[in-house]
């Protein structure tokens, strides 16, 4: 294998990191509905904690895609 396929190789499992986010992503947000469901007087104490998750779970497919960007360009 080449080093040309190695790359297209890596970027590829870089961007499965898009994948995770998005996996988590709706993991978060379907939990907040159900607690908002279940308590919906503590919805804004859930809110707070769930945008802090939201941005955590949404660095994870930036940094694939910085990695993905730093194969590409090191090709």
């Amino acid at each position: 294998m080449d080093a040309g396929a190695a790359a297209f190789i890596g970027m590829g499992l870089a961007a499965l990191g898009f994948a995770g986010a998005g996996i988590g992503i709706g993991m978060v947000f379907s939990k907040m509905i159900e607690a908002v469901a279940r308590q919906p007087e503590a919805e804004g104490r859930i809110s707070k904690y769930v945008w802090i998750g939201f941005a955590l779970v949404e660095t994870t497919a930036l940094y694939g895609l910085v990695v993905a960007f730093i194969i590409m360009g090191s090709r």
